[in-house]
C-alpha cells in the first residue's frame, strides 16, 4: 500500500486551487445539529393532542433538550445521514369536570431516548416514554390518554424529520442547486411501424397493495377526497380537489399531483408525486374499491412509474413510498375511524 501522498497521481482527487468541490466528489461532512433541534422544535411544539375529548385537554409546549449528533455526508449528489440523538418534549394537561370546572392540571415529559439513522433504515419507530409529575387518579388518566393519543402523533412527527434528513436536511438547498440541468438532447425518433417492442423503463418500479376495511366504499374513498378527513388522521396538512383536473397538497406538501379520474366510491387515478422526486416526474396512482359484501371493502392500489432514487440518488423511495401507504394511510384510516386494524 503506498504512503500518503505517495499514490498514483491519476487517482488522486486534488484540491482546485479556487476551493470549489466539483459535483460534490469529496466527501463533504454538513453539521445538522442545530438545524435539528430548531426543526425538531418546529415540528413537536404547540401539538394539540386532545381537545376536550373525555372532558381532557393535552397540548405539547416546548421541547427541552436535543442531545446527541446529526450530520449528512455528501459525495457526488449523494446522501447518507448518520444521527443519533436524544430528544425531551415537555407538555401539559388539564381534565375538567361535567361543568367545565378543573379537576387538575399536570404537566409532564416526552422521552425519546434513542432517534437513529439506523432505526430508520430498518423502518423501526424509536422507543418512546410519557411521564407525568402527577401520579394521581387524574393525572395518570393523562398519561394514559397521551399514550393513546399522543404517542402516534410524536411518531408520525419523528418520521417528517427522518424523511428530511434523508433528502439532506440543511443541505437540501445547496443540492438542489448543485443538480445538473436536464439533458435538452432529443429523443430518438421510433417508427410506429417498427416491430420492435418499446423499452421497458429502468430506474421505475410499480406498488400494488391490497387493502381490507370494515365499512362501505363509498366511506374509504371520502376520506382519501376530503381535506379535513385527511388532516385528522395525518395529523398534517391536506388540501385536495374533489374535481377532475384538480390539484392536491397532503402530508404538509410532501406529496402533490392532480385528479385524472374520479367515480364516486369506485375509481381514483391521480398523477402523484414527491417534492424530492426529480423535477417534473409523476407517478401514476390507480385505487378501485370494491365490496364483496355489505360493509367490506377491498382497496386494489397499483401506483406505476415510481422513481428507485430520488433527485440526491437515496435508493429508498420505494420502500419508503410503499410503507407510507400502509402505515401513514391506511392504517391510520383504520385506527382513527374503526375501519378495522
Amino acid at each position: 500500500m503506498a504512503k500518503f501522498g505517495e499514490g498514483d497521481k491519476r487517482w488522486i482527487v486534488e484540491e482546485r486551487p479556487d476551493g470549489t468541490n466539483v459535483h460534490n466528489w469529496h466527501w463533504v461532512e454538513k453539521d445538522c445539529l442545530e438545524w435539528s433541534k430548531k426543526m425538531l422544535s418546529l415540528l413537536l411544539e404547540d401539538i394539540a393532542i386532545m381537545s376536550g375529548e373525555g372532558n381532557l385537554w393535552i397540548r405539547t409546549t416546548k421541547v427541552e433538550k436535543v442531545d446527541g449528533e446529526a450530520y449528512v455526508n455528501i459525495r457526488k449528489g449523494k446522501i447518507i445521514p448518520g444521527y443519533e440523538i436524544s430528544v425531551r418534549v415537555l407538555w401539559e394537561g388539564e381534565a375538567k369536570d361535567a361543568q367545565g370546572g378543573t379537576l387538575a392540571k399536570v404537566s409532564g415529559r416526552v422521552e425519546l431516548p434513542y432517534i437513529a439513522d439506523e432505526n430508520a433504515g430498518a423502518g423501526e419507530d424509536p422507543d418512546i416514554n410519557i411521564n407525568v409529575n402527577d401520579n394521581g387518579p387524574v393525572g395518570v388518566r393523562l398519561r394514559e390518554a397521551f399514550l393513546s393519543k399522543g404517542k402516534p402523533i410524536i411518531l408520525e412527527k419523528v418520521r417528517h424529520y427522518v424523511d428530511l434528513m434523508a433528502s439532506g436536511g440543511p443541505a437540501k438547498e445547496e443540492l438542489q442547486s448543485k443538480t445538473p440541468p436536464k439533458s435538452t438532447k432529443a429523443a430518438p425518433t421510433v417508427d410506429k411501424h417498427s416491430s420492435l417492442k418499446p423499452a421497458v423503463r429502468e430506474g421505475f418500479k410499480t406498488i400494488t397493495l391490497t387493502e381490507r376495511f370494515n365499512c362501505r366504499a363509498g366511506d374509504i374513498y371520502d376520506i382519501l377526497m376530503d381535506d379535513n378527513r385527511w388532516k385528522g388522521f395525518s395529523q398534517s396538512n391536506a388540501k385536495i380537489s374533489r374535481e377532475v383536473g384538480g390539484s392536491f397538497s397532503l402530508f404538509d406538501g410532501a406529496i402533490t399531483g392532480v385528479n385524472q379520474e374520479l367515480q364516486q366510491g369506485k375509481l381514483i387515478v391521480q398523477k402523484w408525486r414527491f417534492s424530492n422526486w426529480i423535477d417534473g416526474h409523476y407517478s401514476t396512482v390507480h385505487m378501485t374499491f370494491e365490496e364483496p359484501d355489505t360493509g367490506v371493502t377491498i382497496v386494489q392500489l397499483k401506483q406505476s412509474d415510481v422513481p428507485e432514487e430520488d433527485r440526491y440518488g437515496n435508493a429508498t423511495v420505494v420502500g419508503n413510498t410503499e410503507r407510507g401507504w400502509k402505515e401513514l394511510i391506511f392504517h391510520k384510516i383504520r385506527a382513527v375511524f374503526g375501519y378495522g386494524m
